[in-house]
């Protein structure tokens, strides 16, 4: 009998392997482009881009249920920014030792100062949600791309939400990152218009 056709995926998530690493695809297919509006897990996120930096997205990925456990406790679900932002300097050594994230000093302090910061922000607008979605007006930005070498790495809207972020206190929130960051939570749409998540999303 015939085989169903694969669907386009965008070459990010399989390139670079001998075969697909199940957990990037499965994060491609249902999140990464995915309108985001719950706090915590805007919170998380916020954490594993700022980890990312200088690093591999697929990395970060693998280690975000040691970042749940380390952060929150074992077991514990999606990061909760109150529980992070009640960590103290014995969390932090605590944390440099610990396997299961990314060990580097300073952005295991920007995850803890970010967080005192996002309640700020939930506190000024009644939800992070709230504050992030206005700057692209509530709604996802659907882009059409092509190719992967049109898909930019910084817009005007990605440099105003870092330098606003940037003077709140937060860190490990330049414009690149923040893109990135857009782009994991939905507030723009790029998927390549070959891809099947493309149009699902509203492209």
């Amino acid at each position: 009998m015939p085989t169903e056709p694969k669907p386009y995926r965008c070459p990010w998530c399989t390139a670079g392997a001998a075969a697909p690493d199940p957990v990037y695809v499965a994060y491609h297919d249902a999140e990464w482009g995915a309108p985001l509006r719950d706090d915590d897990a805007l919170f998380e996120l916020l954490v594993l881009e700022g980890a990312q930096a200088g690093l591999n997205w697929r990395m970060v990925l693998h280690r975000r249920p040691g970042y749940r456990a380390a952060f929150g406790g074992e077991g514990a679900g999606t990061l909760s920014p109150a529980a992070v932002a009640r960590l103290g300097e014995a969390d932090k050594e605590r944390l440099r030792l610990d396997e299961r994230i990314i060990r580097n000093r300073q952005k295991i302090a920007a995850a803890i100062g970010n967080a005192r910061a996002f309640l700020e922000i939930q506190t000024a607008f009644g939800s992070f949600a709230d504050y992030l979605w206005r700057f692209v007006d509530g709604r996802p930005v659907q882009n059409a791309w092509r190719a992967m070498a049109e898909i930019p790495v910084r817009t005007p809207v990605s440099d105003a939400l870092a330098k606003d972020l940037g003077q709140r206190g937060m860190k490990f929130v330049g414009t690149t990152i923040m893109y990135a960051y857009m782009q994991s939570a939905g507030l723009v749409n790029d998927h390549l218009t070959a891809c099947f998540r493309h149009a699902e999303l509203g492209g």
